[in-house]
């Protein structure tokens, strides 16, 4: 059992986890930018939420031209989602669970790539990683869809208060990128969602983002099913109107339960097995009790 698990773990880890991560032990004491006791540490604690919530932010940011055309142009994204997912699980877990010093060199590696990821889309419009208006939509589809995967996979009972605690705190991440008026409650992330939806497209390379998720490739062989059931509900967590856009088909409601059940049970294993994750290595530099 010892052996599968840590088998489980290095699967897990190896997409989570890379060069130029966080060192999550160190320095002893240092709660980072938000500490144990926020929303933030909260909502990105689960692996699995964080993987279907990320495959949904992928897919609901790419529906604005702009940042679609920066991932095309810019990244070997049709050749290797999962690097972009991987790199974005790693500047999340670092912001959140590394130390300050570890969370602001993150940030300030981001904001050097970005300075680099400009061009004119096939619309004809110039874009720029850095444009403060495209990095709010690209943090307000990523933690929305986060959140929704929280809820949805490990803690439907969230409170309210806490949902709006975790968009406040956030926050501070998107402003720190160069990110403007970012909304901080769950009323502001949906209202702002609402006013973008006439600026989102569905074109021939946002279809192909989609085929792309939905045959992305496993960790190995003996991952495949399960990396396939993860992109499905990661794409079941699109708000309807994104499905619609996108050409996907609704489930019925009773089809979208056997879905989220599924997921629950594919996802006990990984809870199981990973021991060694950011928060349960954030926690051992903080002096706490093991996460779980």
């Amino acid at each position: 059992m010892e052996f599968l698990r840590q088998r489980i773990e290095a699967s897990v880890l190896s997409i989570s986890r890379g060069p130029g991560s966080a060192d999550f032990l160190q320095p002893p004491g240092d709660p980072g930018l938000f500490g144990p006791d926020s929303a933030a540490w909260q909502v990105h604690s689960d692996f699995t939420a964080m993987l279907t919530g990320g495959v949904a932010a992928l897919l609901l940011q790419m529906l604005h031209p702009l940042p679609l055309a920066g991932v095309w142009d810019h990244s070997n994204f049709q050749a290797d989602m999962l690097a972009r997912l991987r790199a974005t699980a790693q500047f999340i877990a670092g912001t959140t669970f590394g130390s300050r010093a570890d969370a602001e060199r993150l940030i300030e590696r981001v904001k050097r790539i970005h300075l680099v990821v400009k061009g004119v889309a096939p619309d004809g419009r110039a874009y720029s990683a850095s444009d403060p208006d495209l990095l709010t939509w690209v943090h307000v589809a990523e933690v929305h869809c986060f959140l929704q995967a929280y809820l949805r996979y490990r803690r439907p009972d969230f409170p309210a208060v806490r949902q709006d605690q975790y968009f406040d705190e956030i926050a501070r991440v998107a402003e720190a990128l160069g990110a403007r008026e970012v909304p901080r409650s769950q009323m502001a992330v949906d209202g702002y969602i609402q006013a973008m939806r006439p600026e989102l497209r569905c074109d021939e390379r946002t279809r192909k983002t989609l085929q792309l998720v939905l045959n992305a490739p496993a960790p190995n062989a003996l991952a495949q099913p399960w990396t396939r059931l993860m992109m499905r509900a990661g794409v079941d967590l699109l708000p309807p109107w994104a499905q619609e856009m996108l050409g996907v088909t609704p489930r019925p409601p009773w089809r979208r339960e056997l879905l989220r059940r599924s997921v629950l049970v594919a996802a006990q294993p990984l809870r199981w097995a990973v021991r060694n994750g950011s928060i349960h290595l954030a926690r051992r530099r903080m002096g706490l009790p093991p996460y779980g």
